[in-house]
């Protein structure tokens, strides 16, 4: 069976992405549909590239469970555009930047990464590179919802072709 791919996309990829990477990995695992999935993250610019996330928002995410520090900084390339299923941006302008460097052929794989959460007051994540400890606690609280959702509905219709029984069963 092929994963669905998806890639979560932020300006540095060193706080937002690679946060929504390591917690809808985990989530997979945790609900035992890894299988089903192959998660990346990238930024839209090549700032910190090769560069861990930030330590901020490892501290957070291990406060959780999620080990977000085997992770490296990347941009986004031509190539994620066609390899990816879904290219999830992370607030509106990261969707602009994305939708000016994709192919017509691949718009379509291109959304917010908030559109999968349910009942969720914010269209967007919010960037908390410049803020405080909060602002990595409500990026974790956001994508933990949208990743759980982006989860359950991509995984929801796929059915193990060896066992013909559907994943989580």
């Amino acid at each position: 069976m092929t994963p669905n791919k998806v890639l979560f996309v932020c300006t540095g990829n060193i706080c937002r992405s690679p946060s929504a990477e390591g917690v809808a990995r985990a989530l997979a695992a945790r609900q035992g549909v890894e299988r089903l999935f192959e998660f990346d993250s990238a930024g839209t610019h090549g700032y910190h590239v090769g560069k861990p996330p930030d330590p901020r928002a490892i501290a957070a995410a291990l406060r959780r469970g999620y080990d977000l520090s085997p992770l490296r900084a990347r941009r986004v390339t031509e190539f994620d555009f066609i390899r990816f299923d879904y290219v999830l941006a992370m607030d509106r302008e990261h969707l602009e930047l994305l939708q000016r460097a994709c192919p017509p052929q691949y718009q379509q794989k291109l959304k917010m990464f908030l559109d999968f959460g349910e009942d969720l007051d914010q269209e967007e994540v919010p960037d908390p590179y410049y803020g405080d400890a909060q602002g990595f606690e409500l990026v974790l609280d956001l994508v933990e919802d949208a990743a759980t959702q982006l989860i359950l509905k991509l995984s929801a219709n796929r059915v193990d072709t060896v066992s013909g029984i559907p994943p989580g069963i």
